[in-house]
């Protein structure tokens, strides 16, 4: 039967649309573990007043997490006004365009697992030293359809596919507001959420600003961590991070090189806070051990809270730790400024622990952040109050320096 449209009511037509129609609360279950960096638009701001971004872990239906923005002003009094998020959400136009080299991804897909079935060897001959995607795909389907696979030689270039599909690129339009732009999980490495943005404003020896962001993939059985590249936040490069030290959550790069490498705080061991340094942004092999737990309040684990913030004294360092009952607190460290594996001091008390308003939630008992800045002489820090909602302290510098100095 051919449809008229015209023939059509209103309620009918309604009914038709929301059979095409699949919304998808992306903040229903919470909306949590804030990044704050400068926006790189200053313009019409009063003196004193800095313009920001604010990024935020959104978990939607199924336990999907994503990457979401927000704009706001922060004033002269360290108040900070949120902008009205816009109603509408923009996919962008995803692209697979990068190219690869032959050793690079080998290296990394044995750092992945100790391949030795036939089809490794069969692709290691395909490969040429650069390849796209496009060309991947098209040898692993050779291969598939070449030979009768072992479980080994499937799990292989399952793998090989899974790690080509995590670098990709993205373009949001321009008429979008940044609350519109959603960094939803698009490669398979990703499709159980992309966690704990730390997004950090990166300055070249040349002066230009960069923004990164490490945060860590979820496909349901596996974690890879990843870095985000914009310099404008329309366009998004998507790289995952290899090396040995690529094996856990919590990686921060620090906001400039130091001694001529770039330099980043992780946590290899799950544990303890560690440091490594590199010539390549997105390659990793060594870490030095920087903090262990010491405290009460860290027995459990001691990890980081985001990048670490230059001053003339020192990096300061927002730590998180865990102690009994699970409880999630606050601490900060710091760090030499050339030779940042040395620590200076670290508080022997939290900074900030969930009170009775701020312990009920998602995940109870934790207050948690991905990333501060220091504003009008302050610290200031975003962060999450037991996993659903956030929120946002705000520390005098001297008041901090003279809890390190006393030993605090």
């Amino acid at each position: 039967m051919e449809l008229q449209p015209g023939s059509l009511s209103l309620s009918q037509k309604m009914l038709i649309g929301a059979y095409f129609t699949m919304e998808y609360s992306i903040e229903a279950a919470a909306f949590f573990n804030p990044s704050i960096m400068e926006d790189p638009d200053q313009s019409s701001v009063e003196r004193g007043e800095k313009r920001i971004i604010i990024s935020f872990r959104a978990t939607g239906e199924g336990h999907i997490s994503s990457i979401v923005f927000r704009s706001a002003i922060i004033d002269r009094a360290n108040r900070i006004t949120v902008e009205t998020p816009g109603r509408m959400l923009d996919s962008p136009e995803h692209i697979r365009n990068h190219v690869f080299k032959k050793g690079s991804f080998l290296r990394k897909l044995r750092e992945m697992q100790n391949f030795k079935d036939i089809a490794y060897g069969l692709i290691s001959e395909k490969l040429t030293e650069t390849f796209t995607y496009e060309e991947l795909k098209r040898y692993v389907e050779e291969v598939r359809s070449g030979i009768e696979l072992d479980e080994s030689s499937s799990i292989f270039l399952r793998e090989a596919m899974w790690l080509a599909s995590s670098h990709y690129e993205m373009d949001f339009s321009l008429d979008t507001d940044i609350s519109e732009r959603v960094i939803f999980p698009i490669a398979d490495t990703e499709k159980k959420g992309i966690e704990d943005a730390r997004f950090v404003r990166f300055i070249d020896e040349g002066g230009a600003a960069t923004y990164y962001a490490t945060y860590t993939a979820y496909d349901g059985t596996s974690i890879l961590p990843k870095l985000l590249v914009t310099e404008d936040f329309y366009h998004f490069k998507v790289l995952p991070i290899h090396g040995e030290v690529a094996q856990n959550k919590g990686m921060a790069l620090f906001p400039r090189k130091v001694n001529g490498k770039y330099a980043m705080l992780c946590r290899i061991d799950g544990v303890s806070n560690y440091i490594a340094y590199s010539d390549n942004i997105n390659v990793w092999r060594n870490a030095y051990l920087l903090q262990s737990p010491v405290f009460p309040w860290e027995y459990v684990q001691v990890g980081n809270c985001g990048s670490p913030i230059e001053t003339e004294r020192g990096w300061i360092v927002i730590t998180h730790g865990v102690g009994a009952m699970r409880e999630y607190v606050l601490g900060a460290s710091l760090l030499e400024l050339e030779h940042p594996e040395n620590e200076i001091a670290r508080l022997k008390t939290p900074l900030l622990v969930p009170n009775q308003k701020e312990r009920e939630g998602y995940v109870p008992n934790v207050v948690y952040s991905c990333g501060s800045l220091i504003h009008n002489e302050s610290l200031i820090i975003p962060y999450a109050m037991s996993d659903y909602a956030s929120t946002y302290a705000v520390v005098k510098l001297d008041e901090l320096f003279a809890r390190f100095e006393s030993g605090g």
